[in-house]
């Protein structure tokens, strides 16, 4: 018998909003409105400056490590929109602070998060969200697991999750996937592919030409877009929403992006990156092309550049305060907040601030009872 063909397949890759703010108008449809797009800049400028100021703070001493989002924001915001606030689910990673904002998360308590508050992972009431996961790549098995749970109990939605290029090179990627893909469940898989795991580049870390080929292997819809183009992410994730709320299971978006800052702020770039790389980036950054493309459309001028900048400066001057201020956390929250219905000897714990428990029964810590012969 001849060889044949058993299966074949592409990867599409889309921009709609070039890196000189020009628009294909034969791509946009269906994709953001010009008040939506004027939106959205204006919620990524915010962002940018809110996460300048949240590295002044680590560098301050006033707040813990701290990963900056810089030059990754059109990710964020183009799927955050295209997802319904209240109705779908977001799991996210822990640079996709302004899709958590447009989805009911207090910028606030992102930075409690940050300077090592529990409670900023409060999630609020009727808010759809996971905590920030720092575990690269255990989120997203949450995320197949609450899709799965949404399709048992016939709910409507969708479950979109975030995670870096180097999180596909993890197990937990490839379970979460094949998990997903087995069961057909609502879930969108948004990779910020932003070049580097850390000071690993993306060609040294996988042999694959993209990370978007990697759902083929689950028989998965997957497609590359530019993840510094508000239109096409918005535009890709949007559709990936429609066939998941429709029974058409999960997809794979490859968002395309760069991140112009270091790893975290316990990171120093410099010392794996050509300077040059950076630079020819830093012309693609998603806030100066949709910039571009507004004034081109007499949306924007320098005059309202000024007075969104005046505004920024004071929103994020009211987060910082918020953060600041709020009152110091008791000793008592540990055992309030993490038990329902603390046992005896868990309220004796808290009320005395001891382990009395242990001087009863020794063998709670691997003790040998008083007299025991080694």
């Amino acid at each position: 018998m001849p060889r044949e063909t058993i299966y074949e397949a592409k990867i599409e890759y889309l921009q709609i909003l070039n890196e000189d703010g020009v628009l294909d108008e034969s791509e946009a449809e269906g994709s953001l409105t010009d008040e939506q797009a004027l939106e959205l800049y204006e919620q990524m400028w915010i962002y940018r400056r809110f996460d300048e100021i949240a590295f002044k703070l680590q560098r301050s001493g006033r707040m813990g490590t701290y990963p900056q989002n810089k030059g990754q924001e059109a990710n964020a915001a183009g799927s955050g929109l295209a997802m319904q606030r209240g109705v779908d689910w977001v799991v996210p990673c822990y640079r996709e602070n302004l899709a958590m904002h447009l989805h009911g998360m207090p910028y606030h308590q992102i930075l409690m998060h940050w300077m090592g508050d529990e409670r900023g992972n409060m999630i609020p009431e009727g808010v759809k969200m996971t905590p920030l996961s720092v575990p690269i790549g255990t989120h997203m098995l949450h995320a197949a697991g609450i899709g799965w749970a949404m399709k048992l109990r016939g709910e409507s939605g969708a479950v979109i999750t975030y995670f870096g290029d180097g999180a596909t090179s993890e197990g937990d990627f490839h379970g979460a996937m094949n998990f997903a893909s087995v069961l057909q469940a609502p879930v969108i898989f948004f990779c910020q592919n932003n070049q580097w795991a850390i000071s690993v580049p993306f060609e040294q870390q996988m042999h694959s030409r993209t990370v978007a080929q990697k759902a083929l292997a689950y028989d998965m819809p997957t497609i590359r877009v530019d993840g510094n183009d508000i239109f096409a992410v918005y535009k890709a994730t949007k559709e990936a929403r429609e066939r998941a709320v429709n029974g058409g299971g999960p997809s794979f978006i490859e968002g395309m992006t760069y991140r112009l800052a270091d790893h975290t702020t316990a990171d120093d770039a410099r010392r794996y990156r050509d300077p040059a790389e950076v630079e020819a980036w830093a012309e693609k950054d998603p806030l100066i092309r949709t910039r571009k493309y507004l004034a081109s459309k007499g949306l924007w001028d320098d005059e309202k550049q000024a007075l969104l900048g005046e505004r920024a400066e004071k929103i994020v001057g009211e987060i910082v305060k918020a953060a600041e201020g709020v009152e110091p956390p008791r000793t008592e929250d540990f055992f309030d907040y993490m038990f329902a219905e603390p046992t005896p000897e868990l309220v004796e714990q808290r009320d005395t601030m001891r382990t009395s428990s242990i001087g009863v029964n020794p063998g709670q810590i691997g003790l040998r009872a008083q007299g025991e012969r080694v």
